[in-house]
């Protein structure tokens, strides 16, 4: 019965099974008898198969408990070894038939283990349904600034057919802004564990500006520059839809996005980031070539014109606002804006008039006007600010500007049905490119780094499922066995 020695050239790997075969008809022998053996196991290579076994062995500190501890590390090695055809059931056996005053560190183990597994799943499942939530949020957030700024734009044409007056629609719905905060209140008094009375929220909210609060010097100087520049957005923007089609205006407004990278840049020293400046490129070549496909016509050339003066107003109101005023909470940001909307009644009301009067924007009589056009536009104009302004509290910042990068299909198809738009190839090339660089510029700014690490895992798995496979086909009936011994040694 002498002990085989290793083959010199044999794998490593492999030498537990080449070198210690099975002898039905010899006992297992004590540790001290192979040693030899057990110097030779630093130089192996530990399988899959091994290892699963390792897992289920007692810790070290069955070592301290006497000569039951001795004996189990010894049944272990001659069980990983597959040593002289040792059969750990039998062991386990007549170690279930010791008597035993308290449980063995395994023993005890067990329900801690069973109870942190149980937290776990329920912390797992926990964040599962967070995350779905948010993301069943963010699909309706999507859904609804696609369909409030697509309504509002085809509202908008619509109107014109028998209100021809751009700058006194835009006066009449950006006058809506001031049921921001009354909207935002409400929504406090309702959610708030800690309500506040109207006055108090006020006084809170109005910290934004400065110590002092809303004083008149900062009513001009940090509210009035916004409110013109929120005018001339919306104006800019309607007075385009009269020159071209929908199409054209929603995928020219895209154009904001790069030019708010652009400006950010220059002005606020963001970070540099190449993808962005390749989105704006690709956001001034998708104009260069929505020009190219009318043909250059004055009309359309000045409609184009008037929808990137727009998503440049835009582009400046967010980074002046970054600039001079920072980031707002949201009771701030809905005071802000209905702070917009008082300014916008007291004293861009005269301009309106004005237009009337020297027949610039002139209607024959007041039974004329389209008021159920102009109330709709409105509130679907106060809901895309409302949905994208506060949207973030329930899901996602990506979700939110994807609604208006998806509102350029909605208006394609309702202009292919309600006007004589011709999508030629240049203008679909055109829009496809504006659209790339919109999402080229909701890359957040880690964005290669998520990506070379998603690239690593995903190499790591590839490489392991080989290994894994390659295990399972070595390890045969005797793996499978000891893989089942938890079963006979509960």
């Amino acid at each position: 019965m002498g002990i085989r020695e290793f083959p010199s050239g044999a794998p490593r790997g492999k030498s537990i099974a080449v070198g210690m075969r099975r002898s039905p008809d010899v006992s297992p022998r004590r540790l001290s008898d192979i040693s030899p053996q057990l110097r030779q196991l630093k130089y192996l290579v530990v399988d899959e198969a091994i290892k699963e076994d390792l897992k289920w062995s007692r810790s070290v500190e069955d070592l301290t408990s006497g000569p039951v501890g001795l004996t189990s590390i010894e049944e272990r090695i001659l069980r990983i070894t597959g040593y002289y055809g040792y059969q750990p059931w039998a062991a386990s056996c007549k170690r279930e038939e010791r008597p035993r005053d308290s449980p063995g560190p395994a023993e005890a183990q067990a329900p801690a283990g069973v109870e942190t597994g149980g937290r776990a799943s329920r912390r797992c499942w926990t964040c599962s349904r967070a995350q779905l939530k948010k993301i069943f949020w963010g699909v309706a957030v999507v859904l609804c600034v696609c369909s409030s700024w697509a309504g509002s734009t085809q509202l908008a044409k619509l109107t014109f057919r028998k209100f021809d007056a751009p700058f006194t629609l835009t006066w009449f719905a950006t006058n809506w802004n001031f049921l921001f905060f009354p909207l935002y209140y409400v929504g406090h008094v309702c959610k708030s564990t800690e309500k506040q009375s109207l006055k108090q929220r006020y006084r809170e909210c109005c910290r934004f500006f400065g110590d002092n609060g809303l004083t008149l010097k900062v009513f001009f100087t940090k509210a009035a520059p916004f409110g013109v520049l929120w005018t001339l957005t919306n104006y800019l923007y309607l007075h385009a839809i009269k020159k071209i089609n929908t199409t054209d205006v929603s995928v020219l407004f895209c154009c904001n996005k790069a030019f708010v990278f652009l400006l950010s840049w220059i002005v606020l020293r963001d970070r540099f980031m190449g993808v962005r400046i390749v989105a704006a490129i690709l956001a001034i070549a998708g104009i260069v070539m929505m020009t190219y496909a009318d043909g250059f016509h004055s009309h359309s050339v000045i409609g184009i014109a008037l929808v990137v003066a727009s998503a440049s107003m835009s582009a400046l109101y967010k980074v002046l606002f970054k600039l001079l005023l920072g980031s707002a909470k949201f009771g701030e940001a809905a005071l802000f804006l209905s702070i917009l909307g008082v300014f916008n009644i007291l004293f861009i009301t005269c301009i309106p008039i004005i237009l009337y009067f020297t027949k610039v924007e002139y209607w024959s009589s007041f039974d004329d006007i389209p008021w159920g056009n102009l109330c709709g536009f409105s509130v679907l104009l106060l809901t895309f600010n409302i949905v994208l302004n506060f949207g973030i509290a329930v899901t996602y910042p990506t979700l939110m500007s994807l609604g208006i990068v998806l509102s350029v299909p909605v208006n394609a198809v309702i202009d292919h049905y309600t006007s004589q738009i011709v999508f030629n190839g240049v203008r679909v090339i055109a829009i496809i490119i504006i659209g790339l660089g919109f999402l080229l510029l909701l890359l957040p700014e880690e964005w290669d780094v998520w990506l070379i690490k998603l690239l690593t895992r995903l190499k790591v798995r590839k490489k392991e499922e080989p290994a894994e496979g390659a295990a399972d086909l070595s390890s045969g009936p005797q793996s499978k066995n000891r893989r089942a011994r938890p079963s006979f040694a509960r």
